[in-house]
Protein backbone atom coordinates (compact mmCIF):
# COMPACT_ATOMS: atom_id res chain seq x y z
CA UNK A 1 0.00 0.00 0.00
CA UNK A 2 1.37 3.40 -0.98
CA UNK A 3 1.87 5.75 1.96
CA UNK A 4 -0.40 8.82 2.13
CA UNK A 5 1.03 12.31 2.50
CA UNK A 6 0.17 13.85 5.86
CA UNK A 7 0.34 17.49 6.92
CA UNK A 8 1.69 16.35 10.30
CA UNK A 9 4.82 14.84 8.75
CA UNK A 10 5.56 18.10 6.95
CA UNK A 11 4.90 20.21 10.06
CA UNK A 12 7.24 18.01 12.12
CA UNK A 13 9.91 18.59 9.47
CA UNK A 14 9.18 22.33 9.45
CA UNK A 15 9.56 22.57 13.22
CA UNK A 16 13.11 21.30 12.82
CA UNK A 17 14.15 22.98 9.57
CA UNK A 18 12.15 26.19 9.14
CA UNK A 19 14.03 29.02 7.49
CA UNK A 20 14.73 32.19 9.42
CA UNK A 21 13.46 35.10 7.33
CA UNK A 22 13.17 38.74 8.44
CA UNK A 23 9.40 38.83 7.84
CA UNK A 24 8.71 35.47 9.45
CA UNK A 25 7.58 35.25 13.08
CA UNK A 26 9.60 33.03 15.39
CA UNK A 27 7.95 29.91 16.84
CA UNK A 28 5.21 30.97 19.23
CA UNK A 29 5.12 34.55 17.95
CA UNK A 30 2.28 36.17 16.00
CA UNK A 31 3.05 37.31 12.47
CA UNK A 32 2.79 41.01 11.68
CA UNK A 33 0.26 41.35 8.81
CA UNK A 34 2.01 44.49 7.52
CA UNK A 35 5.45 42.90 7.36
CA UNK A 36 4.03 39.74 5.82
CA UNK A 37 2.07 41.67 3.17
CA UNK A 38 5.11 43.78 2.34
CA UNK A 39 7.27 40.68 1.88
CA UNK A 40 4.70 38.85 -0.22
CA UNK A 41 4.32 41.77 -2.62
CA UNK A 42 8.09 42.05 -2.95
CA UNK A 43 8.52 38.30 -3.46
CA UNK A 44 6.27 38.24 -6.53
CA UNK A 45 8.59 37.47 -9.47
CA UNK A 46 11.64 38.09 -7.23
CA UNK A 47 13.95 35.84 -5.19
CA UNK A 48 14.23 35.79 -1.40
CA UNK A 49 17.90 36.81 -1.58
CA UNK A 50 17.09 39.86 -3.68
CA UNK A 51 14.13 40.87 -1.53
CA UNK A 52 15.72 40.81 1.94
CA UNK A 53 17.69 44.11 1.72
CA UNK A 54 14.71 45.89 0.12
CA UNK A 55 12.36 44.56 2.79
CA UNK A 56 14.65 45.62 5.62
CA UNK A 57 15.09 49.07 4.12
CA UNK A 58 11.34 49.56 3.62
CA UNK A 59 10.54 48.40 7.15
CA UNK A 60 13.21 50.72 8.57
CA UNK A 61 11.88 53.74 6.66
CA UNK A 62 8.18 52.92 6.99
CA UNK A 63 7.68 50.63 10.02
CA UNK A 64 3.86 50.70 9.86
CA UNK A 65 1.24 50.70 7.14
CA UNK A 66 0.28 54.23 8.20
CA UNK A 67 3.88 55.40 7.70
CA UNK A 68 3.96 53.88 4.22
CA UNK A 69 0.61 55.45 3.39
CA UNK A 70 1.90 58.91 4.30
CA UNK A 71 5.08 58.52 2.20
CA UNK A 72 5.40 60.28 -1.15
CA UNK A 73 4.93 57.86 -4.04
CA UNK A 74 8.21 59.03 -5.59
CA UNK A 75 10.07 58.02 -2.43
CA UNK A 76 8.44 54.58 -2.54
CA UNK A 77 9.32 54.14 -6.22
CA UNK A 78 12.89 55.29 -5.58
CA UNK A 79 13.37 52.72 -2.81
CA UNK A 80 11.75 50.07 -5.01
CA UNK A 81 14.04 50.74 -7.99
CA UNK A 82 15.87 47.54 -8.91
CA UNK A 83 13.11 45.14 -7.87
CA UNK A 84 11.28 45.54 -11.18
CA UNK A 85 7.56 45.15 -11.94
CA UNK A 86 6.98 48.70 -10.71
CA UNK A 87 3.19 48.40 -10.74
CA UNK A 88 3.71 46.43 -7.52
CA UNK A 89 5.18 49.50 -5.83
CA UNK A 90 2.36 51.76 -6.97
CA UNK A 91 -0.23 49.24 -5.79
CA UNK A 92 1.68 48.81 -2.52
CA UNK A 93 1.38 52.53 -1.82
CA UNK A 94 -2.27 52.66 -2.93
CA UNK A 95 -3.13 49.66 -0.76
CA UNK A 96 -1.40 51.19 2.27
CA UNK A 97 -3.46 54.34 1.83
CA UNK A 98 -6.74 52.41 1.65
CA UNK A 99 -5.89 50.39 4.76
CA UNK A 100 -4.75 53.47 6.64
CA UNK A 101 -7.57 55.77 5.61
CA UNK A 102 -10.60 53.47 5.43
CA UNK A 103 -9.71 50.43 7.55
CA UNK A 104 -8.15 52.21 10.52
CA UNK A 105 -4.75 50.70 9.74
CA UNK A 106 -5.89 47.10 10.15
CA UNK A 107 -5.63 44.36 7.55
CA UNK A 108 -8.81 42.33 6.95
CA UNK A 109 -8.59 38.67 7.97
CA UNK A 110 -10.89 37.59 5.14
CA UNK A 111 -9.68 36.56 1.67
CA UNK A 112 -12.51 38.26 -0.23
CA UNK A 113 -11.97 41.55 1.60
CA UNK A 114 -8.23 41.40 0.97
CA UNK A 115 -8.66 40.72 -2.75
CA UNK A 116 -10.66 43.94 -3.08
CA UNK A 117 -7.57 45.92 -2.03
CA UNK A 118 -5.15 47.31 -4.67
CA UNK A 119 -2.53 44.83 -5.80
CA UNK A 120 -3.66 41.91 -3.64
CA UNK A 121 -4.44 38.76 -5.61
CA UNK A 122 -5.70 35.37 -4.52
CA UNK A 123 -2.27 34.02 -3.55
CA UNK A 124 -1.31 37.04 -1.41
CA UNK A 125 -4.75 37.13 0.23
CA UNK A 126 -4.53 33.44 1.14
CA UNK A 127 -1.00 33.88 2.49
CA UNK A 128 -2.04 36.78 4.74
CA UNK A 129 -5.12 34.95 6.02
CA UNK A 130 -3.22 31.74 6.76
CA UNK A 131 0.11 33.08 8.04
CA UNK A 132 -0.87 36.34 9.75
CA UNK A 133 -4.27 35.24 11.12
CA UNK A 134 -3.88 31.43 11.20
CA UNK A 135 -7.19 30.89 9.39
CA UNK A 136 -7.38 28.01 6.97
CA UNK A 137 -6.61 29.13 3.44
CA UNK A 138 -5.07 27.33 0.47
CA UNK A 139 -1.76 29.06 -0.30
CA UNK A 140 -0.31 28.13 -3.69
CA UNK A 141 2.81 29.71 -5.16
CA UNK A 142 5.37 28.26 -7.58
CA UNK A 143 7.02 26.21 -4.84
CA UNK A 144 3.70 24.70 -3.78
CA UNK A 145 2.78 23.89 -7.38
CA UNK A 146 6.07 22.07 -7.85
CA UNK A 147 5.64 20.05 -4.65
CA UNK A 148 2.06 19.08 -5.51
CA UNK A 149 2.96 18.18 -9.10
CA UNK A 150 5.69 15.83 -7.89
CA UNK A 151 3.84 14.44 -4.92
CA UNK A 152 0.97 13.36 -7.19
CA UNK A 153 2.96 12.92 -10.45
CA UNK A 154 0.81 15.40 -12.34
CA UNK A 155 1.86 15.19 -15.99
CA UNK A 156 -0.34 17.98 -17.33
CA UNK A 157 1.81 21.06 -18.01
CA UNK A 158 1.55 24.44 -16.38
CA UNK A 159 -0.35 26.69 -16.56
CA UNK A 160 -3.24 24.37 -17.51
CA UNK A 161 -2.62 22.22 -14.44
CA UNK A 162 -2.95 25.11 -11.96
CA UNK A 163 -6.59 24.40 -10.97
CA UNK A 164 -5.84 20.72 -10.36
CA UNK A 165 -2.72 21.51 -8.32
CA UNK A 166 -4.70 23.93 -6.16
CA UNK A 167 -7.33 21.26 -5.50
CA UNK A 168 -4.60 18.83 -4.47
CA UNK A 169 -3.11 21.48 -2.18
CA UNK A 170 -6.56 22.09 -0.69
CA UNK A 171 -6.94 18.43 0.27
CA UNK A 172 -3.70 18.52 2.27
CA UNK A 173 -4.16 21.92 3.96
CA UNK A 174 -4.98 21.32 7.64
CA UNK A 175 -7.40 23.25 9.84
CA UNK A 176 -4.77 23.47 12.61
CA UNK A 177 -1.58 25.49 12.04
CA UNK A 178 -2.51 26.44 8.46
CA UNK A 179 -0.01 29.30 8.51
CA UNK A 180 2.87 27.07 9.53
CA UNK A 181 1.75 24.50 6.99
CA UNK A 182 1.72 27.07 4.17
CA UNK A 183 5.24 28.18 5.06
CA UNK A 184 6.34 24.57 5.42
CA UNK A 185 5.32 23.65 1.87
CA UNK A 186 7.02 26.78 0.54
CA UNK A 187 10.18 25.97 2.49
CA UNK A 188 10.09 22.40 1.23
CA UNK A 189 9.95 23.62 -2.35
CA UNK A 190 12.65 26.23 -1.81
CA UNK A 191 15.17 24.03 0.00
CA UNK A 192 14.46 20.34 -0.74
CA UNK A 193 12.01 19.90 -3.62
CA UNK A 194 13.99 22.35 -5.75
CA UNK A 195 13.50 22.82 -9.51
CA UNK A 196 16.73 20.99 -10.32
CA UNK A 197 18.28 18.06 -8.44
CA UNK A 198 15.65 17.73 -5.68
CA UNK A 199 17.00 16.20 -2.46
CA UNK A 200 14.42 13.44 -2.22
CA UNK A 201 16.30 11.58 0.54
CA UNK A 202 15.76 14.58 2.85
CA UNK A 203 12.07 15.02 2.07
CA UNK A 204 9.48 14.26 4.77
CA UNK A 205 7.11 13.22 1.97
CA UNK A 206 9.53 10.94 0.13
CA UNK A 207 7.51 7.77 0.78
CA UNK A 208 4.17 9.01 -0.58
CA UNK A 209 5.79 10.97 -3.45
CA UNK A 210 4.64 9.44 -6.74
CA UNK A 211 7.23 11.28 -8.85
CA UNK A 212 10.09 9.94 -6.71
CA UNK A 213 8.67 6.46 -6.96
CA UNK A 214 8.43 6.74 -10.75
CA UNK A 215 11.84 8.38 -11.09
CA UNK A 216 10.43 11.51 -12.78
CA UNK A 217 10.69 14.10 -10.00
CA UNK A 218 13.18 16.32 -11.81
CA UNK A 219 10.97 16.45 -14.93
CA UNK A 220 7.95 17.86 -13.05
CA UNK A 221 6.10 20.11 -13.18
CA UNK A 222 5.98 20.10 -16.95
CA UNK A 223 5.74 23.45 -18.70
CA UNK A 224 4.75 24.44 -22.19
CA UNK A 225 7.67 25.66 -24.31
CA UNK A 226 8.32 29.37 -23.89
CA UNK A 227 7.79 31.61 -26.85
CA UNK A 228 10.89 33.37 -28.11
CA UNK A 229 11.05 36.95 -26.87
CA UNK A 230 10.99 39.58 -29.61
CA UNK A 231 13.77 42.15 -29.91
CA UNK A 232 12.94 45.83 -29.74
CA UNK A 233 15.15 48.82 -30.40
CA UNK A 234 15.17 52.45 -29.42
CA UNK A 235 17.29 55.57 -28.99
CA UNK A 236 17.81 57.45 -25.73
CA UNK A 237 18.11 61.21 -26.13
CA UNK A 238 20.61 62.43 -23.52
CA UNK A 239 20.26 66.19 -23.13
CA UNK A 240 22.42 68.36 -20.89
CA UNK A 241 22.23 72.06 -20.09
CA UNK A 242 25.24 74.37 -19.51
CA UNK A 243 25.55 73.57 -15.78
CA UNK A 244 25.71 69.81 -16.49
CA UNK A 245 22.16 68.85 -15.43
CA UNK A 246 20.46 66.10 -17.43
CA UNK A 247 16.87 66.18 -18.65
CA UNK A 248 14.61 63.48 -17.23
CA UNK A 249 10.91 62.95 -17.72
CA UNK A 250 8.27 60.93 -15.94
CA UNK A 251 6.66 58.04 -17.79
CA UNK A 252 2.84 57.75 -17.88
CA UNK A 253 1.32 56.23 -14.76
CA UNK A 254 -0.10 53.26 -16.66
CA UNK A 255 1.97 50.86 -18.69
CA UNK A 256 5.51 49.54 -18.55
CA UNK A 257 7.67 51.33 -15.93
CA UNK A 258 4.62 53.45 -15.12
CA UNK A 259 5.31 56.56 -13.07
CA UNK A 260 9.08 56.05 -13.12
CA UNK A 261 11.63 58.60 -14.36
CA UNK A 262 13.48 58.08 -17.63
CA UNK A 263 16.00 59.55 -19.98
CA UNK A 264 13.73 60.62 -22.87
CA UNK A 265 13.73 58.16 -25.75
CA UNK A 266 12.08 57.22 -28.98
CA UNK A 267 9.32 54.60 -28.96
CA UNK A 268 10.68 51.06 -28.83
CA UNK A 269 10.04 49.18 -32.06
CA UNK A 270 11.18 46.29 -34.22
CA UNK A 271 13.46 48.28 -36.54
CA UNK A 272 16.73 50.13 -36.02
CA UNK A 273 16.26 53.87 -35.74
CA UNK A 274 18.00 56.21 -38.14
CA UNK A 275 19.59 59.18 -36.37
CA UNK A 276 17.57 61.74 -38.27
CA UNK A 277 14.34 59.95 -37.37
CA UNK A 278 15.21 59.71 -33.67
CA UNK A 279 16.16 63.35 -33.02
CA UNK A 280 12.63 64.81 -33.47
CA UNK A 281 11.48 62.71 -30.48
CA UNK A 282 13.62 64.83 -28.13
CA UNK A 283 11.62 67.12 -25.79
CA UNK A 284 13.89 69.99 -26.89
CA UNK A 285 14.59 71.00 -30.48
CA UNK A 286 18.29 70.52 -31.26
CA UNK A 287 19.98 71.12 -34.60
CA UNK A 288 21.01 67.83 -36.29
CA UNK A 289 24.68 68.89 -36.29
CA UNK A 290 24.66 69.25 -32.49
CA UNK A 291 23.92 65.60 -31.79
CA UNK A 292 26.67 63.10 -30.93
CA UNK A 293 26.19 59.35 -31.31
CA UNK A 294 27.70 57.65 -28.27
CA UNK A 295 29.48 54.32 -28.82
CA UNK A 296 28.04 51.01 -27.62
CA UNK A 297 24.50 50.07 -26.65
CA UNK A 298 22.45 49.25 -23.58
CA UNK A 299 20.83 45.81 -23.52
CA UNK A 300 17.98 44.99 -21.15
CA UNK A 301 15.45 42.17 -20.91
CA UNK A 302 11.86 42.62 -19.81
CA UNK A 303 9.37 39.82 -19.18
CA UNK A 304 8.10 39.78 -22.73
CA UNK A 305 10.88 41.26 -24.88
CA UNK A 306 14.55 42.14 -25.21
CA UNK A 307 15.50 45.78 -25.68
CA UNK A 308 18.55 47.47 -27.18
CA UNK A 309 19.09 51.20 -26.80
CA UNK A 310 21.59 53.49 -28.49
CA UNK A 311 22.30 56.95 -27.10
CA UNK A 312 22.30 60.26 -28.92
CA UNK A 313 23.62 63.13 -26.80
CA UNK A 314 23.46 66.91 -27.14
CA UNK A 315 23.84 70.10 -25.11
CA UNK A 316 21.12 72.76 -25.10
CA UNK A 317 21.14 76.49 -24.46
CA UNK A 318 19.85 78.03 -21.24
CA UNK A 319 16.77 79.34 -23.07
CA UNK A 320 15.86 75.93 -24.45
CA UNK A 321 16.57 74.31 -21.08
CA UNK A 322 14.12 76.69 -19.42
CA UNK A 323 11.50 75.87 -22.03
CA UNK A 324 11.96 72.14 -21.39
CA UNK A 325 11.54 72.64 -17.63
CA UNK A 326 8.15 74.22 -18.24
CA UNK A 327 6.83 71.02 -19.79
CA UNK A 328 4.79 68.76 -17.47
CA UNK A 329 6.80 65.92 -15.93
CA UNK A 330 10.18 67.12 -17.28
CA UNK A 331 12.99 67.82 -14.82
CA UNK A 332 16.64 68.85 -14.97
CA UNK A 333 18.63 66.67 -12.58
CA UNK A 334 22.33 66.74 -11.74
CA UNK A 335 24.21 63.49 -12.01
CA UNK A 336 24.98 63.31 -8.27
CA UNK A 337 21.25 63.61 -7.49
CA UNK A 338 20.08 60.78 -9.76
CA UNK A 339 19.76 58.44 -6.77
CA UNK A 340 17.04 60.67 -5.32
CA UNK A 341 14.72 59.97 -8.24
CA UNK A 342 12.79 56.79 -9.15
CA UNK A 343 14.94 55.56 -12.01
CA UNK A 344 14.24 51.95 -13.04
CA UNK A 345 17.13 49.55 -13.60
CA UNK A 346 17.07 50.17 -17.36
CA UNK A 347 17.59 53.90 -16.94
CA UNK A 348 20.30 53.35 -14.35
CA UNK A 349 22.08 51.30 -17.02
CA UNK A 350 21.72 54.21 -19.45
CA UNK A 351 23.22 56.65 -16.95
CA UNK A 352 26.13 54.33 -16.18
CA UNK A 353 26.75 53.77 -19.89
CA UNK A 354 26.93 57.49 -20.66
CA UNK A 355 29.26 58.11 -17.72
CA UNK A 356 31.44 55.16 -18.76
CA UNK A 357 31.91 56.39 -22.33
CA UNK A 358 32.88 59.75 -20.90
CA UNK A 359 30.30 62.07 -22.40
Amino acid sequence: MVAQARAKDLLDWYDRHRRRLPWRALPGEISDPYALWLSEVMLQQTTVTAVIPYFENFLSRWPTVQALASAHLDDVLTQWAGLGYYARARNLHACARVISETLEGSFPDDEEALIRLPGIGSYTAAAIVAIAFDHRAVVVDGNVERVMARLHAVEDPLPQSKPRLKKLADVLTPAKRPGDYAQAVMDLGATVCTPKSPSCVLCPWQKPCAARRLGVAETLPRKLPKKAKPNRKGVCLWLTRPDGAILLRRRPEKGLLGGMMEVPSTPWGDQEWRRQDAHPHAPVTVAPSKWTSLPGLIAHTFTHFHLELHVEAASVTVRRAEAAAEKPDHYWVHLDAMGEHPLPSLMRKVVKHVVKVGY
